[in-house]
């Protein structure tokens, strides 16, 4: 079994890298016209490259319901699941907050936007995001009807239910048995099927890379080089510095090891782009390779896949930074103090699947009045960034998992020390 996993990890490391070189080729030595651009690129991987994401997107409602349903079950004791849910918001707001404020100093010093020649870059119109005020947006995690929300993917009216729901069937214990057993087994089901559906990950992950690269090529990426160099450079302190930190000092645990377990899984949320096709890798690797308890993670880590989304607050803060030197628009303290505000709790809520970050940009550049649309600048290259941002993302979920089962005493470090 172990096997068969590794060598799935192998083939879509090389699909990653043969979608790429697949990809260049195209867009370097392939000429254009119809076959290359209808038939191939936007034709054959745009089809089966969507295909993949939406079969992920197909099990995300009823796999993160049923988690965390099982999840807040068995947990069981109200007090310690409300301990854990505590500590799990606390910390990924901690962090979103973190990620933003690192990425809004160093894009002021890179100076993404400074210099760019606007007449050579093409924009596009993107529709403004609805600002919802703190009053609404609270009520709206309240659902009026949980299986309206069920049907829409209302992420955090689904979360609020779930749990209420698992809580209750905790409290009945043997009376509600059937129902519990429905939702176990429901979930293993769910599980069985994602991890069926991430057997066709090598296929999908060469046509959504292939095509990315044959799109951009290697021109596209010199207007906008800083901006990616400054986004690249956020999400690497954040998950490699911020997050390791974060675990040395809440655990004692080495973030070497923890790195080194948890590449493959980061290796295919880079390649997919979405944090919620990674949940079950994420608790599976995370019980198996570092001892963590199943009990937090199926709780922590679909949670996690729905409010925490530190690479997208990277994202929106170098994106202020460079919107305003592009236009020339000068932002006040106050403005930037905003932006963190806005970015952090739009994050939360946010959909685990590609490029959601640049629906909600518009929220966070319309409480600054940034120009809309200077989202087009960036759209191009995104993908690029995106898949990058859900690495960090899902890293930040496991650090957060590990430190609160380590603080719960649910964490086997025999497991976690072992080599693998």
């Amino acid at each position: 079994m172990k096997k068969k996993k590794r060598n799935l990890t192998t083939i879509i490391f090389i699909a990653l890298i043969l979608g790429a070189a697949a990809g260049l080729a195209l867009n370097l030595w392939a000429p254009q016209g119809y076959v290359r651009d209808e038939v191939i690129v936007n034709g054959i991987f745009y089809v089966i490259g969507q295909g993949f994401i939406r079969l992920m997107q197909m099990l995300v409602v009823p796999l993160v319901f049923c988690s965390l349903v099982c999840g807040s079950m068995a947990i069981g004791d109200t007090r310690r699941l409300g301990k854990v849910g505590m500590k799990t918001i606390a910390f990924y707001l901690l962090t979103t907050a973190i990620a933003i404020t690192v990425a809004i100093l160093l894009a002021s010093l890179i100076n993404p936007g400074t210099g760019l020649d606007m007449g050579r870059i093409e924009t596009t119109e993107t529709a403004v995001g609805e600002k919802l005020s703190m009053a609404d947006t609270l009520l709206q995690i309240i659902p009026t009807n949980p299986l309206g929300a069920l049907a829409s993917g209302e992420m955090l009216p689904i979360i609020l239910f779930a749990l209420i729901i698992g809580v209750i069937l905790a409290h009945r214990g043997e009376k509600a048995d059937t129902v519990s057993s429905f939702f176990s087994q429901f979930n293993d089901i769910m599980m069985d099927m994602t991890m069926g559906v991430m057997k066709l990950a090598p296929v999908g992950v060469f046509c959504l890379i292939a095509r990315t690269f044959a799109g951009l090529g290697l021109d596209a990426f010199l207007p906008l080089l800083k901006y990616m160099l400054a986004v690249f450079l956020a999400l690497a302190l954040q998950g490699l510095v911020v997050y390791q930190v974060l675990l040395k000092l809440f655990t004692g645990l080495s973030p070497v090891r923890f790195l080194k377990k948890f590449a493959p899984v980061m290796a295919f949320a880079f390649s997919t782009a979405t944090s919620n096709a990674t949940i079950p890798l994420s608790i599976d690797t995370l019980h198996r390779k570092m001892g963590v308890s199943k009990k937090i993670s199926s709780f922590t880590i679909p949670l996690g896949a729905t409010i925490n989304m530190d690479g997208t607050a990277i994202m929106q803060g170098v994106a202020v930074v460079f919107a305003a030197q592009a236009f020339h628009i000068q932002l006040s303290a106050a403005d930037f103090l905003t932006v963190i505000a806005t970015a952090t709790l739009a994050s939360i809520g946010t959909a685990g699947v590609p490029s959601v970050g640049l629906i909600t940009l518009s929220m966070v550049f319309n409480s600054v009045g940034l120009p809309v649309e200077a989202i087009g600048l960036i759209m191009g290259i995104d993908r690029i960034l995106d898949m990058t941002r859900t690495a960090v993302n899902i890293t930040g979920d496991a650090v957060c998992t590990t430190i609160v089962a380590r603080q719960d005493n649910a964490v086997d470090v025999e497991i976690f020390n072992k080599m693998v």
